[in-house]
């Protein structure tokens, strides 16, 4: 009977610090994660800058203006900043 005893004891000790070592792991993890969705949040708080509009483009612009600003309407495409509607929409008003 010592012996049951024994190995019973033994076995809610190691059962115990096993408990509480995975505890202090689990809060440690969680304040670790709390520590880095702190600046993850405060950066999707912030609204995206709005794009800027593409200017129109004047009856006497010459070729070169156009070409730029058909460059920068690319860029926007790119950035995922316009939609191919928008593009095509955009890229027809300045080509007249």
């Amino acid at each position: 009977m010592p012996g049951l005893l024994r190995g019973v004891a033994r076995t809610a000790v190691v059962a115990g610090t096993a408990t509480a070592v995975s505890n202090r792991v689990s809060r440690r993890q969680a304040g670790r994660w709390a520590q880095q969705s702190e600046p993850q949040e405060a950066y999707q708080q912030q609204p995206p800058p709005a794009p800027e509009p593409a200017p129109a483009a004047a009856p006497g612009d010459d070729m070169s203006t156009k070409i730029e600003q058909l460059k920068q309407l690319g860029d926007l495409k790119a950035q995922g900043l316009l939609t191919d509607e928008e593009f095509a929409a955009e890229k027809a008003k300045l080509l007249g």
